[in-house]
C-alpha cells in the first residue's frame, strides 16, 4: 500500500479485499465491523485487531494488508463514539464513554456473535493503545481465547494531557456534579487546521501522518476531538482494574513499548510486564512515537521482526 497516496486514490476496506458488517450493541448502538480473508490460500490463522482512541479502521489498512500477507484473516472494529460506529454525543467530536465496560460488552458482541464461528486458525491479538488496554481486560474476562497477544503502545497509564492525583480528583468530581460530557480542558473538537506534522507526538512518518487526515478529509464522519472527563475518569478506573486483574492473565503477551512515547506512560508498561502479566516480553522500538504502526518503514520492520518472532510466522514473497 503507497503511503503516500493522494486522497482521490486513498484505499478502502472494500478495495483492500474487505467486507464490512454493523452489529446491534447491547444498549442499541450500531457498531462498525469489517474482516479480511488472508492473501493465502490456507490462512495460518485470524487476527483481531483493536485500534487505538480517536481512530478508525482505514487508518490502518496498511497494518491490515501486512498481516494478510503473513497469512492472517483479519477482523475489526470501530469503538462505540468513533470512526463510523455510533456517537453517543449530540457534539461528535467528542470521545466519551462512562464505563469502559461498554468498550467490552461491544467486543464480546463481535467476538462470540461472530468472530469465534467464523475464525480460521488460532486466533491472535493485536492492539495499539487504547486499544491495546481494552485487549488486556478482554484476555483477562476470557482466558484460553486467544493463543498470542501483541500490543502496540498500549494505553496502561496515560502521560499526555492531565494525569495524576489533581486530574483524578477533576475527572471524579466532574462526574459528580454532572460535568462528565465536558471536553477535558484544553481540548476540543477535531480541526484540520491545527494538525500540523511538525511537532505532533504520534509519528515521524510524514507521508503516512497526512495519509491520515486525507482519510478524514475523505469522509469528515471520521473525525475526532478530544476525549470527555467522562471518559477520562473511566480510563483511571479501568486502569485501576487493569493492574489489579493484570497477575491473573494467562495468555502469552508481547509488548512494543515506543521508546519516544509521549502519549502514553512507558513506565507503566514496564511495571506491568514485571509485576503483573506472568507470560509477558517486553520489547522498546528506539525512536518511535507512539503511533508505531504508522511509523517511518524502519520502525515498522522493527515492529514485524518482533512481531513474526513472537507468532512464528513472516511474510510471503
Amino acid at each position: 500500500m503507497n503511503a503516500s497516496a493522494p486522497p482521490g486514490t486513498l484505499p478502502t476496506i472494500e478495495s483492500s479485499g474487505g467486507d464490512v458488517f454493523d452489529i446491534p450493541s447491547f444498549d442499541g448502538l450500531s457498531i462498525r465491523c469489517a474482516r479480511w480473508p488472508a492473501a493465502l490460500p490456507a490462512a495460518r490463522g485470524t487476527v483481531l485487531f483493536l485500534q487505538g482512541r480517536t481512530e478508525f479502521i482505514e487508518k490502518h489498512l496498511e497494518t491490515i494488508g501486512d498481516l494478510r500477507l503473513r497469512g492472517f484473516a483479519v477482523w475489526a472494529l470501530d469503538w462505540r463514539g468513533q470512526g463510523l460506529s455510533a456517537r453517543q454525543l449530540d457534539d461528535r467530536h467528542k470521545g466519551h464513554v462512562a464505563t469502559y465496560d461498554d468498550y467490552l460488552q461491544d467486543l464480546q458482541l463481535l467476538v462470540a456473535g461472530h468472530l469465534k464461528d467464523q475464525a480460521e486458525g488460532p486466533l491472535l491479538l493485536l492492539a495499539h493503545s487504547m486499544g491495546g488496554h481494552i485487549g488486556l481486560r478482554f484476555l483477562h474476562d476470557h482466558p484460553g481465547l486467544f493463543q498470542r497477544a501483541v500490543l502496540c503502545a498500549p494505553m496502561i497509564g496515560i502521560r499526555r494531557g492531565p494525569t495524576g492525583v489533581a486530574a483524578r480528583l477533576m475527572a471524579t468530581v466532574a462526574n459528580i456534579l454532572g460535568g462528565d460530557r465536558a471536553y477535558v480542558p484544553s481540548l476540543g473538537p477535531y480541526d484540520h487546521r491545527t494538525r500540523r506534522f511538525e511537532g505532533n507526538l504520534l509519528t515521524s512518518d510524514a507521508e503516512r501522518f497526512a495519509r491520515t487526515h486525507a482519510h478524514i478529509a475523505r469522509d469528515p464522519r471520521l473525525a475526532l476531538g478530544g476525549p470527555t472527563l467522562g471518559w477520562l475518569a473511566a480510563s483511571f478506573r479501568s486502569i485501576a482494574r487493569l493492574h489489579r486483574d493484570a497477575p491473573a492473565i494467562r495468555t502469552p503477551v508481547l509488548i512494543v513499548s515506543a521508546g519516544d512515547d509521549r502519549v502514553v506512560d512507558n513506565a507503566a508498561q514496564h511495571r506491568l510486564h514485571r509485576g503483573g502479566i506472568a507470560d509477558c516480553r517486553l520489547e522498546t522500538i528506539a525512536g518511535a512515537r507512539h503511533e508505531i504502526l504508522c511509523e517511518r518503514d524502519a520502525i515498522r520492520a522493527s515492529f514485524w521482526r518482533l512481531f513474526d518472532d513472537f507468532v512464528g510466522c513472516s511474510a510471503e514473497p
